[in-house]
């Protein structure tokens, strides 16, 4: 095989590897959205819900540190 067969052959198993991962990204993105819709027809809040996955996603220092922030502008905003 020549060398520009070769890579032409991993470039389209590289793609093909790409296309397959996208397919099974949909796939997890309709089910997270179908679970969202469940959430939501048993009367639970999702906007709530997506905010509490990301902060359960941060560090323990770093949600307390976007809280804090989070106050100092509340307050400036008279909010708090």
């Amino acid at each position: 095989m020549s060398e520009a067969t070769v890579s032409d052959e991993q470039l389209r198993l590289f793609i093909e590897r790409i296309e397959r991962m996208e397919e099974e990204k949909k796939g997890v993105a309709d089910d997270i959205r179908d679970t969202y819709n469940e959430a939501k027809s048993q009367g639970y809040d999702t906007k709530i819900m997506r905010q509490v996955i990301k902060l359960r996603k941060m560090s323990r220092d770093d949600r307390m540190e976007m809280e804090a922030v989070l106050d100092v502008y509340k307050a400036a905003l008279g909010l708090a």
